[in-house]
């Protein structure tokens, strides 16, 4: 396949690691953006540098110089600082007091340019999509061997952010979950919370030139949230992060070079696609995660109600059949009974004869001696539910009915007793029905 996309690996190769390297660092942090529903301040903290790296390039008039990312750093850190603020003093929630300094900051910064248009060698087009193409051939000597600067800066940024992480664990735990207990156990959360922004904003800037804003938003919240769906435990939420992270920066280039090729262009840009790509794997997460998954929830709901309706069908078929109702029902006839659809009493009638409960011949459905002991256990625990409301809810024979219907589902052998035991073992329900016996 690589082969097929005309692949260089003195070229691909490098700006795949770019790529990657960005989304660690960035997914690294982006954990607890998330877990402290912070995840805009990332965004934010991205665009707010902008007034730091323009009065930066006043002083040092050099875009490259160490100036300009001290200059960001220290606006991103402001950035958080000014948030709490206004959060606190204005009382206004979280993402007010973003909003306010995120476009304050950014409109400062664009006036900034404009004031000195001539003069800042800032390319707009690049802060947004970066030049991340072009970072194999800005390069620089180490031990020896060529190696693009832009992966020496993202390399120890992302060593930075992992050593932060390992180091001060426990504390960015208890902080993220409840920075109370993180203060009373003896650290201070909130010198925690600015060292995180600091780096965030570090994070940002080492990013722009390379990787551009969106990319680098993109992976401080779009694969830890992904994580945050496929796991409930901080450790291996941060590990999926980043390996989804990566994924997303491996199959976003791959992307770049071969999907426009589909319609007619050569490529696209490759940060672009690394977004989108996070972004598809977010969308299989949203939509597969085991337990919070749209297509699982949707799933499981269905199975759900297919279990209930097996029940209706075979209790209902045992009083069909107390009844003694010569001619066995028919599964339309049944549907309109159970207020189902025809095709799911079809499914759930050939479930229950897979599993040996009724038997269905000529579209005729009766009960097997399993079906009917299945069903003596749905009719008593439905019956002593009816006894139950009637004596203790204080609700009448008409509406004890619906309320038993719901309960009866979910009532073992050890609930019936209890049940049982606290109506006086009766041998009626309130309608006067009997109560089938337990059995043995």
């Amino acid at each position: 396949m690589l082969s097929s996309l005309a692949w260089d690996w003195s070229i691909d190769g490098w700006i795949i690691l770019t790529g990657i390297l960005c989304a660690v660092s960035a997914s690294l942090l982006g954990n607890f953006l998330v877990l402290r529903r912070m995840s805009m301040l990332g965004d934010a903290i991205s665009h707010a540098v902008l007034p730091g790296l323009v009065a930066a390039f006043f002083i040092s008039h050099n875009p490259q110089s160490l100036t300009m990312f001290v200059g960001a750093a220290l606006v991103g850190a402001l950035t958080a600082l000014f948030t709490d603020w206004i959060r606190k003093a204005g009382q206004v929630d979280e993402g007010a007091s973003i909003g306010v300094v995120f476009t304050s900051l950014f409109a400062l910064g664009l006036l900034m340019i404009h004031w000195v248009a001539d003069r800042v060698d800032l390319d707009p087009n690049c802060v947004l999509f970066g030049s991340i193409e072009m970072t194999p051939f800005d390069q620089l000597t180490i031990l020896g061997a060529e190696v693009p600067k832009t992966v020496v800066v993202l390399s120890v940024v992302s060593l930075l952010n992992c050593g932060f992480i390992v180091v001060f664990y426990k504390e960015l735990k208890i902080s993220s979950f409840d920075p109370a207990s993180a203060t009373a156990g003896g650290f201070n959360a909130t010198l925690i919370h600015y060292v995180h922004m600091i780096l965030v904003a570090v994070t940002a800037v080492a990013a722009f030139e390379s990787v551009g804003s969106i990319l680098v938003v993109a992976m401080f919240i779009v694969p830890p949230a992904a994580a945050y769906l496929l796991t409930d435990r901080l450790a291996y939420m941060i590990i999926l992060s980043v390996l989804l992270a990566s994924v997303s920066a491996v199959l976003g280039h791959i992307g770049a070079i071969s999907v426009p090729g589909w319609f007619g262009f050569r490529s696209t840009t490759t940060a672009g696609m690394m977004a989108l790509s996070a972004g598809l794997v977010f969308f299989l997460a949203a939509m597969f995660s085991p337990k919070h998954g749209y297509v699982v929830k949707v799933w499981q709901r269905r199975l759900l109600n297919w279990q209930i309706l097996s029940d209706d069908l075979v209790a209902l078929l045992y009083r069909i059949q107390a009844g003694d109702r010569v001619i066995a029902p028919r599964i339309r006839e049944l549907a309109k009974l159970l207020l189902s659809d025809t095709y799911s009493l079809w499914l759930v009638s050939n479930w229950l004869r897979w599993k040996g409960q009724v038997i269905i011949e000529t579209g005729h459905l009766r009960l097997t001696e399993d079906g009917v002991s299945k069903a003596r256990k749905l009719v008593r625990s439905h019956r002593l539910w009816e006894q139950y409301l009637a004596a203790f809810a204080s609700l009448d024979t008409e509406r004890i009915h619906d309320k038993a219907e719901q309960l009866e589902h979910f009532t073992n052998r050890e609930l019936r007793d209890q049940l049982a035991s606290a109506t006086d073992l009766p041998d009626v329900d309130p309608h006067g029905s009997l109560i089938p016996p337990e059995e043995e």
